[in-house]
């Protein structure tokens, strides 16, 4: 597999800056406007130092990905590459745990944005904002990648404006050219002001930093149609690159002007920043930032699941039928199962209290994690690379893990955490199942010859009575 698909190569028309454009697009989202606030309220302000390890820990995975990228663009991106390095068990593993997740977060996003929606419509029920964010999501990836590249652009950069306009208000009060802020500016400078819940309190909060950055793998999978694939670790950089300095900048800010006590995980704490007598309009802009940022990262999350889905199905992975497109076009067959999917997400979101599906929320993250390991891995089979990569592939693989194992030290993580080992579980016993069918349908194909295999037989090509697979060609006669 030296080449991509014939799909792919001709779906090569993005430029670097393009794919980093989307990178930021797929990456700024509810993760971010959202989930700052709760790894704010759970490690203190040393959060930011929790979000700069994040930031190494995703480069080195984007990284890893971006040349296997470039050495071998593929449809499936880093399931395929997965497959290829340990076998056919962790492709599958790989592509479902990722499915599973991203439709998780998606049901996740999905109920978020109702939620924003109700802040100007309280008598609207959710299910119906849910229904109609879902069914414009659906209708921008089902007319293709020209579609999904263009609203993807103009969503990153509304979403970038309003990053750079939080930072020239929240600079405006902190300089007291606009007055009337809700809250005094107050620099934390000793250890209990920037470590309120100690080392461990950091160390649980690294899990959210991570998913900040969540979406490098939708990145992957958009890398292959790129115009020099050898561009996608240029394109990498300057996204993450751009990602730290917003971050830091602006969350940076927010713990300045916001006292710890007043972050949660219900508030953005950039609006609660921005609180002024003065910004009565604050709330209802920023309300409608995070539908923009929580329709972004839905709209890529189904483009990359979409994918996803399609890939498994060719190699075997999924029932082929999800394979096909409507008129040789459209992905219909999988975007029908996807819907499926979300609906019974969003009614499992709206039914089951707030903190269970915050801990399903968690796992998805989790999960996500458990994949960039897989990158990481893979990495390590398929590339050959100097001593200085490795060490930097096993800081990568670290840095998860402590990601991944922080989750034990608090109370809102740790059930996310046994629900993500189950549902890996779950799809480790599926793959199990899978292989023994598949193992007991060869042995049967070869054992009964079938009815083109009997023809092949009598013409003397195949002989069955010594060796069901040996080949046997028919002497040329010397007349």
């Amino acid at each position: 597999m030296n080449q991509a698909s014939d799909n792919s190569k001709n779906e090569k028309k993005l430029k670097w800056w393009q794919l980093s454009l989307l990178g930021v697009a797929g990456t700024i989202g509810t993760g971010y406007f959202l989930g700052s606030g709760l790894a704010i309220s759970i490690g203190g302000p040393a959060v930011l130092i929790a979000y700069i390890l994040a930031a190494i820990g995703t480069y080195i995975v984007f990284d890893a990905l971006s040349c296997m990228t470039a050495e071998q663009p593929e449809q499936g991106s880093f399931r395929s590459y997965a497959k290829k390095a340990f076998g056919s068990w962790a492709g599958f593993c790989s592509g479902w745990v990722y499915w599973f997740s991203e439709l998780l977060i998606m049901g996740s996003q999905l109920t978020a944005l109702s939620i924003f929606s109700r802040f100007w419509f309280p008598a609207v029920p959710m299910w119906i904002f849910a229904a109609g964010f879902a069914l414009l999501g659906l209708v921008i990836v089902f007319f293709g990648n020209k579609g999904f590249d263009r609203v993807e652009n103009v969503l990153a950069v509304i979403k970038i404006a309003a990053i750079l306009m939080f930072l020239i208000i929240a600079a405006s009060l902190l300089a007291g050219w606009i007055g009337g802020g809700k809250y005094t500016p107050k620099v934390p400078l000793n250890y209990s002001a920037l470590f309120p819940k100690g080392g461990v309190g950091l160390w649980s909060a690294f899990l959210f930093a991570f998913y900040a950055y969540g979406g490098i793998e939708v990145l992957g999978i958009m890398s292959n149609r790129l115009q020099k694939p050898e561009d996608a670790p240029k394109a990498g950089k300057v996204m993450l690159i751009a990602l730290v300095i917003v971050y830091i900048l602006s969350i940076g800010l927010a713990v300045i002007m916001v006292p710890f006590s007043a972050f949660n995980s219900k508030e953005s704490p950039f609006v609660l920043a921005l609180s002024s007598d003065h910004l009565a309009f604050v709330p209802h802009l920023f309300n409608g930032v995070l539908i923009v940022a929580g329709f972004s990262t839905m709209t890529a999350s189904l483009y990359a699941v979409t994918s996803m889905m399609i890939t498994l199905a060719q190699e075997g992975d999924a029932p082929k039928l999800f394979s096909r497109k409507w008129k040789d076009k459209y992905p219909f067959y999988a975007l029908t199962l996807i819907t499926v999917g979300i609906t019974a997400a969003v009614v499992m979101s709206l039914l089951l209290p707030g903190k269970v599906y915050e801990y399903i929320t968690t796992a998805a993250g989790l999960m996500l994690l458990y994949n960039w390991s897989f990158i990481l891995l893979s990495s390590g089979k398929l590339l050959k690379g100097s001593r200085f990569s490795t060490v930097k592939r096993w800081l990568g693989l670290l840095l998860i893990g402590l990601a991944v194992t922080g989750t034990l030290f608090h109370s809102l993580s740790r059930p996310g955490l046994y629900i993500s080992l189950l549902l890996v579980t779950l799809i480790a016993v599926s793959d199990w199942i899978v292989t023994r069918v598949r193992k007991k349908r060869t042995v049967v194909t070869d054992k009964e010859p079938s009815k083109g295999n009997l023809l092949l037989e009598i013409q003397g090509i195949i002989d069955y009575s010594k060796d069901p697979i040996k080949i046997i060609r028919p002497k040329k006669n010397k007349t």
